[in-house]
């Protein structure tokens, strides 16, 4: 089974609430139906809720499985702009600027998420990376034991072309320009993560460099090797190799050569990029050279899932982002029933807009 079916499949387990607040694009709406009526997820879609029905009417798509919520004629936007109050006035924000930033739609479904009647949001198709970026990190926050939003993207190489096959994490591709060893080693630990979420594997970390295990030097290869050591001195057992180049990272006979030590051998399912540039690049080749699917830019370090879209991406692509979003967290709630040995809390009620049966 390819990787986005397992994730489907898990999504489809245990529905949660996914909130978009781009209603009023087609992509959007069209994704949003599927997901609902697939059983991927609940699905909440914030805006205006006129232009939301008549944008779905004018597409001929019923969206009669999906809960409409408009900022403007909510019940919960009081409580929402006292949260945002609270979390922004130590910025400076005035109350009158609380107001007016919760008729947004990405901020109100944010907002959704923090305050617990959403698990997980979805935007992108129309707004801007840093804007979407800016407000999940503004109102949803990062995890605790986080201290950087890095981003990832979701690799599937399931061609029989493809000698490797499977799902891969590669990141940081979408968000940290230049990480210091210290931020790369955050990226790291988020990335393994996002592997034990998604792939649903053991993660098997490589740290990208020109030079496997010494055998170039220079102040590059230098802060992988320091971020390395970050990552093990936090998880010591976490399998993780570096420096280490890409052949040596994915090639077992090579990696046997060059690396006979490696806890890794040759079989990582986790790329780490030294910086942005190199993310980038590498992920675009994978994607259009080696044909493998991109899923993505997707972000990690967060407290509750909040993932980005790119404005060119399809429907098939938002669908699948909101069923990442979907596992992520069923994932977080599982943790955090472990960790605090109590059943999840509830949801908070939601007061919405049902939109008309077909």
């Amino acid at each position: 089974m390819k990787a986005i079916e397992r994730i489907i499949e898990q999504a489809k387990q245990r529905p949660v609430r996914i909130v978009l607040s781009e209603g009023d694009d087609a992509r959007v709406l069209r994704a949003a139906v599927k997901a609902a009526q697939g059983g991927i997820a609940e699905v909440i879609l914030v805006g205006n809720t006129p232009q939301i029905q008549a944008r779905a009417e004018e597409e001929g798509v019923c969206i009669a499985s999906c809960i409409l919520i408009d900022p403007a004629t909510s019940p919960l936007r009081p409580a929402l702009t006292d949260m945002l109050f609270a979390l922004r006035a130590g910025k400076g924000m005035t109350r009158t600027q609380a107001e007016q930033a919760v008729l947004d739609p990405l901020c109100y479904a944010n907002l959704l998420v923090r305050y617990g009647a959403a698990d997980g949001s979805v935007a992108g198709a129309v707004q801007t990376t840093a804007n979407v970026v800016r407000s999940a990190i503004q109102v949803i926050g990062l995890a605790p034991d986080c201290r950087l939003v890095s981003s990832f993207f979701l690799m599937m190489l399931c061609e029989p072309f493809h000698d490797l096959k499977g799902g891969l994490i590669f990141s940081d591709c979408g968000l940290v320009v230049e990480p210091s060893a210290e931020e790369l080693a955050d990226i790291a630990l988020s990335a393994a993560e996002s592997a034990r979420q998604l792939l649903m594997e053991t993660p098997r970390v490589a740290m990208l460099s020109f030079s496997t295990s010494g055998s170039a030097r220079h102040a590059a290869v230098d802060k992988v090797v320091a971020a390395s050591a970050l990552v093990k001195s936090r998880q010591p057992e976490l399998a993780i190799d570096g420096d280490v180049q890409l052949d040596a990272a994915i090639v077992q006979d090579i990696a046997a050569r060059k690396l006979p030590d490696s806890q890794v051998k040759g079989q990582s399912n986790v790329l780490i990029f030294p910086n942005l540039e190199a993310g980038n690049i590498g992920y675009k080749l994978a994607e259009r050279v080696g044909r493998a699917v991109a899923i993505g830019p997707l972000l990690q370090g967060l407290a509750k899932p909040a993932n980005d879209l790119s404005r060119g991406c399809s429907e098939q692509d938002i669908y699948h982002v909101i069923a990442v979003t979907a596992v992520q967290a069923q994932q977080q709630a599982f943790h955090h029933q472990q960790a605090s040995h109590q059943k999840p809390a509830m949801l908070a009620t939601v007061t919405a807009t049902q939109s008309d049966p077909c």
